[in-house]
């Protein structure tokens, strides 16, 4: 028998379960939307890519004792929707998600670019008042919507749905990838930032209990992995990722403590173009964000 084979080295692969797996504990989908990035790119091959990754990883969070394999997770495959833009596209991905929602307590969404988190929320159900969002992101995502839905404006969009300002937080921007503009539309619609370098000083679970104690009044809450909040050591295939962002360990940390808050019903994970990656860093490093992210909901 070779390592590979190994009975006691079951890999993260072996969690994903296609059709029924009796009442799941999460829900797995991808959604590889891509035409309308900002920087060109193939975040449509994300999902495929993550998922083959977690065939390097085992089951076992040593740190917190946790066996990955007492979870059943539904893995629903890809959406249909590449070659589709968010406005087309978007009913369709509403459903979409809304089904994989009703499936399980915990859902996680594979992008595709940022702009599937619109949707992502809107699938949650029930009025956007009552749905926190948080975002690890290198960027305000604020762009104008007057040109069309992009990666770029999905909080811009959710905004202009209704959902207050109050009700977002984002972990991680950075300075000299966002402009003075967005910064004050921020400021003026209520959000509330915090900066990679307020992370640093403060560390990230001062970070995670600012934004969940700040989302206190909100029922539910999203989360939003936008993978360049990674700095591009780690992450070579977000396109918006720059040198001084997070570290792999860093967003490891805040995937497990935003997985274990009981408020959290989603997450997804974005911007991950594979063929832009340098010896499998970027898929690495998405694949242990997902797993930290279970750990934490099987610590609940």
């Amino acid at each position: 028998m070779t390592l590979f084979q190994d009975l006691y080295w079951p890999r993260a692969s072996s969690l994903l379960q296609r059709g029924g797996c009796g009442e799941a504990d999460v829900s797995l989908a991808g959604v590889p939307w891509f035409m309308a990035s900002l920087s060109p790119g193939r975040c449509d091959l994300g999902p495929a890519a993550i998922r083959s990754a977690l065939s390097r990883f085992s089951c076992f969070d040593v740190e917190h004792g946790v066996d990955l394999q007492r979870l059943c997770i539904r893995d629903w495959g890809d959406l249909d929707v590449s070659t589709q833009t968010p406005e087309c596209g978007f009913d369709q991905v509403v459903a979409y998600l809304m089904r994989v929602r009703e499936s399980s307590p915990v859902m996680l969404a594979l992008g595709g670019d940022n702009s599937i988190t619109r949707p992502f929320v809107h699938a949650q159900g029930g009025a956007l008042a009552s749905i926190g969002l948080i975002t690890l992101d290198a960027h305000f995502d604020l762009r104008s919507t007057a040109q069309g839905l992009s990666n770029g404006n999905p909080i811009s969009a959710l905004l202009g749905d209704g959902m207050p300002g109050h009700n977002i937080v984002q972990i991680g921007v950075q300075s000299f990838s966002n402009s003075a503009h967005y910064a004050n539309v921020a400021k003026t619609a209520g959000m509330r930032c915090i900066t990679i370098e307020q992370v640093n000083a403060k560390g990230m679970e001062a970070a995670i209990h600012w934004a969940l104690e700040w989302l206190e009044g909100v029922e539910r809450i999203v989360i939003d992995f936008d993978l360049d909040v990674l700095d591009r050591v780690w992450m070579p295939a977000a396109p918006g990722s720059r040198s001084g962002g997070l570290t792999p360990f860093q967003l490891g940390e805040a995937a497990y403590l935003l997985g274990r808050a009981p408020r959290v019903v989603a997450a997804d994970l974005v911007e991950l173009d594979p063929l832009q990656d340098i010896g499998d860093v970027s898929v690495m490093s998405a694949a242990k964000c997902v797993l930290a992210f279970l750990s934490g909901y099987c610590s609940r």
